[in-house]
């Protein structure tokens, strides 16, 4: 089954799912914007409406989509509109791109408990769009935190946040 997920930028949650027993692959990309092709040079514009996301292919017997979510929402501010953290611009708003109708109507039961049970301060602005073509990164964007830990970005935004991913979702 395929997830599509924008949390703003794709390095740090990519690492993150790449950790996540039942997923079988994750892959960089942009989604919902109005060019075919886009690079990240006209991603980061922010004029392309794209958004960068991690599309993860899944084994269901192992991961659900509700851990994914779980795991999403904790992993990223669902509350800030088109920011996370220094990274600022509609290519890093939070969205849940949905392949069906299920992980639709999954996705905006999560988001209306979390805003009910007042999970954070701040109501969550997390889209839940469907997904359109997935245009794949280009490949120095793969893998990126295991390939170059000792970018200061990588070493002081994404291992930190890693750590604390693994530390709560350890089982």
């Amino acid at each position: 089954m395929l997830v599509t997920f924008g949390g703003g930028c794709f390095w740090c949650t990519e690492v993150i799912f790449q950790n996540t027993d039942g997923v079988k692959s994750v892959l960089p990309g942009y989604m919902g914007g109005k060019n075919d092709h886009p690079t990240y040079e006209q991603v980061c514009t922010g004029t392309t409406d794209h958004v960068e996301v991690v599309q993860l292919d899944i084994d269901e017997s192992k991961v659900s989509f509700e851990d994914l979510l779980k795991i999403f929402f904790k992993t990223h501010n669902p509350t800030t509109l088109n920011r996370q953290g220094n990274d600022v611009g509609t290519q890093y708003r939070s969205v849940v791109f949905y392949h069906n109708e299920e992980q639709k109507e999954k996705a905006e039961r999560f988001i209306q408990q979390l805003d009910a049970e007042h999970v954070y301060a701040d109501p969550v602005v997390t889209a839940v769009e469907p997904a359109s073509t997935f245009w794949e990164a280009e490949d120095y964007h793969h893998n990126y935190f295991n390939s170059h830990p000792e970018n200061p970005f990588c070493s002081v935004v994404i291992a930190p946040k890693l750590q604390k991913f693994l530390k709560e979702f350890k089982a």
